[in-house]
């Protein structure tokens, strides 16, 4: 049955992109209500699958497998077989639900936001692939079949992205994002390759059952590291971590619900989900970096969304912030609360980017019908007081913010609280106390920069008072799939204990699994970990507590109370609030060194192409005429003057025998006579 449901899972949103994008535009309504209702099957379908995984076999893995591409060699002597299967255990179960749960909100709520949009039809295929590819990535039980499902995501991602490819800066972002994306990617496929080649299977079992059993890549404990860290790429691509972060933000110019589906629990999760998936060939110096890129990318993000002002930069940076956390958990060993805390934010980011786009078409609303192009509908800075016209928006956005920053009664205290007390008890094992200070920094950085985008947003007084009088609450359409995720961001739909995530279902069903690499390259034990982590919870709730409400307090004072000058603030903070407002200018840094030095590579490739190349060839042409204009020369005077002489000496010679033979016998025999005389004289 578990697999039947998952094909059923897997096919129907593929069914729906096939449908719509061949006959969408002859469907009624475009095929919209199509898309919706098999995503919604899906969602249900997904909900089945976990309870009777959870509940009939929750230690189980389920597998079916069967031979794709058969290989025999010429020999006879053996054959390679690519597999194509399916693997269900708890990650995945859960994983689905995460997936079709946002996709199917997103169907939902996109009827409401585009409706009227061209190529209509054609959007609501795009999310069906997108969601089969990310179902795809999910389920799969080998690397190769995940690649592929990979590339799939990063070509829907791609049309998503670039919807609206008429403005030139959304197919920029779109060609950005894939460009991006192919870097982390070209690392993913060598680690693939490397593990292909030690061990002739990319099977996930087959794969840990050969590094139990003490065989690794060539022999070699390096390899399996660097293995590691190049499937890690991938993720550092898909997840926008650190350096490869640049594409998400500029992701921001396709439509808000697909910058809900893509940056809340779809796309940028498929990093965090291979991570887990591949984390017990981990080792523990692999870990270490994979914490250390999660640590630095979650602080750069969380400092350069506290100056923006556009609302879906602000949402896109926390997206990259949150993302490194999880990362970082998992590089430290707490699995169960780095996966807890990528389900938990599926839930109240796209919350938070489905509010901001309630909050967008609203502001468009008014200002389409008001003849507005020049007002800034994304702008915080144009908004205010919105609180009372939009008041559904508005609560549910109030819990979103509450959950990211992780106050209690909220999902996102619980999943965060583990995360902080993983790095605390990293650090006591390891001694490594940078990735903790950084966990706290950036939790007071995250409930500052989000209470600010709430007051900016929602409180105080309208910025413009003719535009924000008219403002009107979402339709139903809309306000429905907000107020579900807002009752998903609630604590206890993972744990009944409102501070203590470790008693809940979640922590029961997603266990840290084992590490199956040498002894000696094995991260702490569980054991020993979760005993370290016991010791500090309770220090590191408070603080986590105390912080978040220090961040909210100082957000408050400085655009609430205005207490504090912002613009004050700003010109003290100088070259750091420009840096922080300008993205710490990697993008300038990537377009002068990368952008521009591949611009001046293909330029100086050219010019040794126009004068090296070209100019070898060019001289070898000027050396082989001159030596054919030297061998036409030598043929036309020494060897056509030799057989030219030659002829005229022989006809020299017969003119001159000629005239010799006249025809008169009284000349011959003077001739006769002559000759006689002088052959007379010679001999006597």
């Amino acid at each position: 049955m578990f697999i039947q449901l998952s094909l059923l899972i897997l096919l129907l949103p593929l069914l729906g992109f096939i449908v719509l994008i061949f006959s969408g535009k002859r469907l009624p309504r475009q095929g919209d209500w199509l898309g919706t209702g098999l995503l919604t099957v899906t969602l249900i379908l997904s909900v089945v699958l976990l309870i009777s995984k959870l509940t009939g076999s929750p230690d189980e893995t389920i597998t079916s497998v069967f031979n794709w591409i058969v290989f025999t060699d010429a020999m006879m002597v053996g054959t390679l077989a690519i597999e194509f299967g399916i693997m269900i255990d708890n990650l995945t179960v859960v994983m689905l639900v995460v997936v079709t749960l946002v996709s199917t909100l997103v169907h939902l709520f996109s009827m409401g936001y585009m409706k009227g949009e061209k190529r209509y039809s054609r959007y609501y295929a795009y999310l069906g692939l997108f969601s089969f590819s990310m179902l795809g990535i999910v389920l799969t039980h080998n690397l190769l079949l995940m690649y592929i499902f990979w590339e799939l995501v990063g070509v829907s991602s791609y049309l998503l992205i670039g919807f609206y490819y008429e403005k030139k800066s959304a197919s920029n972002a779109a060609n950005k994002a894939f460009i991006v994306n192919r870097v982390g990617d070209f690392g993913m496929f060598i680690g693939i390759m490397i593990l292909f080649t030690g061990f002739s299977t990319l099977s996930f079992e087959a794969l840990f059952d050969a590094i139990a059993s003490g065989q690794l890549p060539f022999d070699s404990t390096g390899w399996l590291t660097a293995s590691g860290l190049l499937i890690f790429c991938g993720a550092v691509g898909k997840s926008a971590q650190f350096p490869l972060h640049v594409w998400l933000p500029d992701a921001m110019e396709g439509p808000t619900p697909v910058s809900a589906l893509i940056h809340a629990a779809t796309m940028v999760a498929a990093g965090v989900y291979l991570v887990a998936r591949v984390f017990p060939m981990l080792t523990a110096d692999a870990l270490l970096v994979i914490a250390y890129v999660g640590a630095i990318t979650s602080l750069i993000a969380a400092s350069i969304a506290i100056t923006q002002y556009d609302i879906k930069k602000v949402l896109a940076y926390s997206t990259i912030s949150q993302l490194g956390y999880m990362i970082m958990a998992l590089g430290v060993g707490a699995f169960t609360a780095g996966f807890m805390h990528l389900v938990t934010h599926a839930a109240f980011k796209a919350g938070l980017f489905l509010g901001a786009g309630s909050v967008i078409f609203a502001m468009h609303k008014v200002l389409h019908d008001q003849h507005d192009h020049t007002t800034d509908a994304q702008d915080i800075r144009n908004m205010g007081g919105l609180k009372s016209k939009m008041p559904i928006t508005y609560w549910t956005f109030l819990i979103f913010t509450l959950a990211i920053s992780g106050i209690p009664l909220t999902s996102g205290f619980l999943s965060k609280d583990e995360i902080l007390a993983g790095t605390m008890a990293f650090s006591t094992l390891n001694g490594h106390w940078l990735l903790p200070l950084i966990g706290f920094l950036v939790a007071g950085l995250t409930a500052f920069y989000m209470f600010r985008l709430l007051i900016l947003t929602f409180h105080g007084k309208p910025a413009n008072d003719s535009v924000i009088s008219n403002i009107k609450e979402s339709p139903k359409v809309m306000t429905i799939p907000l107020m579900v995720l807002a009752a998903l961001s609630l604590f206890f739909f993972y744990s009944f204990n409102p501070i203590g995530a470790a008693s809940g279902w979640f922590y029961s069903a997603i266990e840290r699994p084992a590490s199956i690499v040498p002894e000696m390259m094995q991260p702490a034990t569980w054991a020993v970990f979760y005993e370290a982590i016991h010791s500090v919870h309770t220090l590191v709730m408070i603080l986590s507590i105390l912080i978040a409400g220090t961040g909210i307090a100082l957000a408050y004072f400085v655009y609430s109370k205005k207490a504090i000058s912002a613009e004050m603030l700003a010109q003290k903070a100088g070259f750091l609030y420009r840096g922080s407002q300008n993205n710490w200018y990697f993008d300038d840094i990537y377009n002068k060194v990368f952008v521009g030095g591949a611009i001046a590579l293909s330029k100086g490739l050219h010019w040794f192409d126009d004068h090296i190349i070209d100019g070898i060839v060019n001289g070898s042409a000027v050396v082989v005429r001159g030596f054919a204009m030297v061998s036409k020369w030598i043929d036309n005077n020494v060897i056509d003057g030799l057989v030219n002489l030659t002829a005229w000496l022989s006809q020299l010679g017969g003119q001159l025998l000629g005239k010799l033979q006249t025809g008169r016998v009284q000349t011959y025999l003077v001739y006769i006579v002559f000759s006689f005389i002088v052959l007379f004289l010679l001999f006597i």
